[in-house]
């Protein structure tokens, strides 16, 4: 039996492993927009080692749009031209076998063509090459996507957004006017269990579950405004949302390491 999803351990997660990082990348800019779709909606995309981490019942669709600067292993400097460039992930979150939460992504797009081949062929995560933008001027910012390789051109999606202060979780005694590196999740809060994920999972074939960590600071959050959203990768990816988007929120970044992917055990062969 799973371990249900109220009873998981989310804070050893965001510990540093024990090991030396493989790479080292920025993200910035991130822009968190979340539906909930029925559970039993959702589970049948996942693999059958991954059980979907609920909250309230409920399975929660992310869609996020960010910048992605100084990507580079751990051997070698930035390359102009090819470190830094936008990405943005259509995900879910779920746990294996061991209780561990993370995140699965049903696909990410990114504006940078070797980024993509190697992520597919090194992380067998489902990458997608898209013509993308992001523009921010002051509080306001501007994100677009649209796929182009592999399988079928088009889907995207198309964002404006006003961003706002500091996240302050209703009661914390935090000075309202601390600056936004002080304005991050408290664990137990639906924004921790949204943002808050250090783990991910990919399946390179049915048989083989792998796993992959990052470690980084929390992220400073802000509130967002959504002034408009024009979304085509949910429907991609087989999501049919009800309604319209729940949630949302907003970090200026942060700097993260990178660690290798490691079998999953319990799946067919490691």
């Amino acid at each position: 039996m799973p371990t249900p999803a109220a009873q998981l351990d989310r804070l050893s997660v965001t510990h540093r492993p024990a090991e030396a990082a493989i790479g080292y990348h920025r993200w910035s800019n991130l822009l968190f927009v979340h539906w909930r779709l029925s559970a039993r909606c959702v589970q049948p995309l996942l693999p059958p080692e991954l059980t979907l981490d609920t909250w309230e019942d409920d399975a929660w669709i992310g869609l996020v749009p960010f910048y992605m600067s100084g990507v580079r292993p751990w051997w070698s400097p930035p390359v102009p031209g090819i470190s830094n460039f936008c990405e943005t992930n259509v995900r879910t979150y779920v746990y294996d076998r061991e209780g561990r939460p993370g995140v699965w992504f049903f696909s990410l797009e990114a504006a940078q063509t070797l980024a993509v081949r190697i992520a597919r062929w090194k992380w067998s995560l489902p990458y997608y090459r898209a013509s993308m933008s992001l523009e921010r001027t002051g509080a306001e910012i501007r994100y677009s996507s649209r796929r182009r390789w592999p399988g079928s051109a088009g889907p995207g999606c198309r964002i404006e957004a006003t961003i706002g202060e500091p996240w302050l979780t209703p009661g914390d005694t935090s000075d309202a006017s601390a600056s936004a590196t002080t304005a991050t999740a408290r664990p137990g809060t639906l924004e921790h269990f949204l943002i808050e994920r250090y783990l991910l999972f990919a399946q390179p074939r049915p048989e083989k579950l792998l796993m992959g960590r990052v470690h980084h600071t929390p992220y400073p959050l802000r509130h967002v405004q959504i002034n408009h959203l024009e979304d085509s990768l949910l429907a991609a990816a087989g999501l049919a949302p009800r309604c319209e988007f729940c949630h949302a929120a907003f970090s200026d970044g942060v700097v993260v390491e990178v660690f290798p992917l490691r079998p999953v055990q319990g799946s067919a062969h490691q």
